[in-house]
């Protein structure tokens, strides 16, 4: 047995059962809000990324911030924490037939995520970091380039 098992040490960087416990809590009060017809959080619109969970396959909601991108197609950033990827980002690309989002005060509504790269990440990247320079100021302190991913409804090609 190792020594972190045997003593209960966590590797460092990995919450604890508290620090997830308070990020359920705070994600389920964003969504009640969001199911209430208020779709902003931090002075961004948010909307409720449902996916499944890559190994539990249970369902999951997340709140995110959402840029337009056209009229049906929104663009989220996978930000996390430092890093790694979030946990939603994992899920949505082991299972995209699963994922879906719901807009405020709205219905859940079936999209197809695909991760942007090169010239369509950079166009999008400048559109997102244009609308909310926070994102930029810490991807600078990450150390790595955040995924973008473009939500398109599932009836749109």
């Amino acid at each position: 047995m190792k020594e972190s098992q045997r003593t209960g040490a966590r590797k460092p960087g990995t919450p604890g059962a508290f620090s997830r416990w308070v990020k359920q809590r705070s994600n389920a009060r964003i969504n009640r809000r969001i199911r209430r017809g208020r779709g902003r959080a931090l002075g961004m619109d948010v909307l409720i990324l449902h996916t499944v969970g890559r190994r539990s396959r249970r369902p999951r909601e997340t709140p995110v911030a959402w840029f337009a991108e056209g009229e049906h197609v929104r663009l989220i950033v996978a930000m996390g924490s430092g890093s790694q990827n979030p946990d939603w980002y994992a899920n949505l690309m082991a299972y995209p037939e699963e994922a879906s989002i719901e807009l405020a005060g709205g219905v859940a509504i079936p999209v197809r995520p695909e991760r942007l790269e090169g010239a369509d990440r950079e166009r999008a990247w400048l559109r997102i970091i244009t609308e909310q320079p926070i994102f930029a100021k810490h991807q600078s302190r990450s150390g790595r380039e955040y995924p973008v991913v473009r939500l398109s409804p599932r009836w749109r090609r």
